[in-house]
């Protein structure tokens, strides 16, 4: 088997897939894409195409070590982001092949179904309570809110009893045990980080996440001192070599690897293991499409340390379309009782709504993060 074209499609709200095809008619489906920077990534693709023609697809370790080694320069969330899709587009081929879903080679599943979580509240969050109950009945055991709108660098504590009050609304609205992820979005800079972390330590949260960017790593251990919750980060590293550093540097408990920006299957599943050495969980990063969710499931099934999976049915990011849309085994993504079961079908598990990707593809997306300032005018983080 020998692959002969590569095939990449940017799809509403703000995907880019990608299709690998084989001189034996057998084809692999990937998820390679940066959030607001997916036409770069599919750039990305389309010149790494020269390095897989011909070659067998089902020698995937070989193909992934010639994309980042043979690279001069390697790694960030461009080159990654593209050799992730790729790299799922080959577990997807070599699964199909074989007849069995990719964790049968990876070892085999270490249990049978997959807790997931459910964003609620939007970019600037509100009704925050609402929603999270709606979510407790249709089933989910937790939700992820952000925690905040703009915050300074040093900024005003009535900021901080907003979110405070959202929290505590959730809280009363869902009670004791109901898990509550509050994501920082990286929006939350070191002087007020340990203070919201620390005021919310009453509430119980499952977890914080990017109390602060990963460019202040080396902060995470400080934070942690100041309250006792859970720190989760990672969606913005892209190699094991960050995440030795991450790991190396301590203070994180829940690691956030993104199955379409840190490499794929390939790449996660070493990140994972690594994880699993210094006692820290696994939460996979994923408010993506259906390729990237399966994916996500292919690693989460075979790494002991995963304990809750991230999904984007019903996240605000989705205009237009969603996950379900490109998929035809809609069935096998069911949620029940805030949990969904291991893939069943061969390779990634998907059966692709191709017709919808190459309608989609037509007219294809341009989605941009939003750009947000203070009211001094100075830029803000998103």
């Amino acid at each position: 088997m020998k692959i002969t074209k590569i095939n990449a499609y940017l799809v509403r709200p703000r995907w880019c897939m990608l299709e690998v095809e084989t001189d034996t008619g057998m084809t692999g489906w990937g998820e390679a894409v940066i959030e607001g920077k997916a036409a770069t990534v599919k750039a990305c693709v389309e010149e790494m195409e020269e390095y897989l023609l011909g070659k067998d697809p089902t020698r995937i370790e070989d193909i992934w070590n010639t994309l980042y080694r043979a690279a001069f320069y390697r790694g960030g969330p461009i080159l990654m982001s593209a050799i992730a899709g790729i790299d799922q587009a080959l577990w997807d081929i070599k699964g199909k092949t074989l007849g069995v879903p990719v964790y049968e080679l990876l070892g085999g599943a270490c249990r049978d179904r997959m807790k997931v979580y459910s964003w609620i509240g939007g970019d600037r969050p509100s009704d925050v309570a609402a929603a999270a109950k709606e979510k407790k009945d249709a089933g989910f055991t937790a939700i992820k809110m952000n925690a905040t709108e703009e915050l300074q660098i040093v900024d005003s504590y009535d900021k901080i009893d907003a979110v405070l009050e959202r929290v505590a609304s959730i809280r009363e609205a869902c009670g004791k045990y109901f898990g509550i992820a509050i994501d920082f979005h990286g929006r939350v800079h070191m002087p007020m980080a340990k203070v919201l972390a620390k005021k919310l330590e009453e509430f119980d949260p499952m977890f914080i996440e990017e109390p602060v960017l990963c460019e202040q790593m080396e902060d995470f251990k400080e934070i942690a001192a100041a309250c006792n919750i859970p720190i989760a980060t990672g969606e913005r590293l892209f190699s094991k070599y960050d995440f030795k550093r991450l790991l190396t540097a301590g203070g994180v408990d829940i690691i956030q690897p993104d199955l379409s920006h840190a490499g794929g299957i390939t790449e996660v599943r070493k990140i994972a293991a690594m994880a699993e050495a210094y006692d820290v969980a696994l939460a996979p990063h994923c408010p993506l499409g259906p390729i990237a969710l399966a994916a996500c499931l292919q690693v989460d099934a075979v790494s002991y340390n995963a304990f809750i999976q991230e999904q984007s049915i019903g996240i605000h990011y989705n205009v237009g379309k969603s996950v379900l849309d490109y998929v035809k085994n809609p069935e096998d993504f069911a949620f029940v009782n805030g949990s969904v079961e291991l893939p069943k079908k061969a390779g990634l598990g998907v059966t692709v709504n191709k017709e919808l990707i190459l309608e989609e593809n037509e007219h294809p997306h341009h989605w941009k993060n939003p750009v947000w300032r203070h009211a001094d005018g100075s830029i803000a983080e998103w």
